[in-house]
């Protein structure tokens, strides 16, 4: 049986991210990518509700799931669900669950400061009355490096960043974006990123 899975970005990078775990992990799989970083222009600058028509708009038409990769507008693209009539998920979801059942200690990274908000409130969602301590951080100058296409630096930013964190049961790499530096840290606290476990919540049988 062939699946099929749309994929919403907000940065063309993330698609040869997706392709590979498919080809690795779920080679039956269709994917459809969807590319759109003017949402995530957007949302920065008003709010993820400022996105709500355009998404509509731009998933209307899915024959099936849906998988958006950005952190920023994915709680809004989750609320559309019924109003499309097919599943969606957030990719960081699986990520922030599986962050909640390794401790109550979580330490969030994130390029981009507008990252943060939505990955706590989705922490403390999933956690469903469990109290959790999540601690914050912004990963200086790492998004300068992102825009510039400079992917080296950029995960070498942020595994500086994840080898500082102290005081933690887990780190979470909040941005997909992000998830290339996870080999790169040394830090002997568990980290977590959000591609692999997204793409299979939504095609693992």
């Amino acid at each position: 049986m062939v699946r099929r899975l749309t994929l919403l970005h907000t940065s063309p990078v993330h698609v040869p991210v997706f392709d590979a775990l498919r080809d690795r992990d779920h080679p039956d799989a269709v994917l459809r990518h969807l590319v759109a970083p003017e949402l995530l222009d957007r949302a920065r600058a008003h709010g993820p509700g400022a996105v709500v028509a355009d998404l509509t708009a731009r998933l209307e038409g899915a024959d099936g799931p849906v998988l958006v990769t950005c952190s920023t507008i994915g709680a809004v693209a989750e609320s559309l669900a019924p109003a499309l009539g097919v599943p969606v998920l957030r990719v960081d979801r699986p990520m922030a669950a599986e962050a909640v059942r390794r401790g109550p200690r979580i330490a969030v990274l994130a390029a981009l400061e507008s990252t943060l908000a939505p990955t706590t409130e989705l922490l403390a969602e999933v956690a469903d009355g469990r109290p959790v301590s999540v601690r914050t951080y912004v990963v200086d100058g790492a998004w300068s490096l992102f825009e510039a296409g400079d992917g080296t630096g950029f995960r070498a930013a942020v595994a500086a960043s994840a080898d500082s964190v102290t005081d933690a049961d887990v780190i979470v790499l909040a941005q997909v974006s992000m998830a290339g530096a996870a080999s790169l840290v040394r830090t002997r606290l568990p980290v977590l990123t959000s591609p692999r476990r997204g793409l299979a919540a939504c095609l693992s049988p």
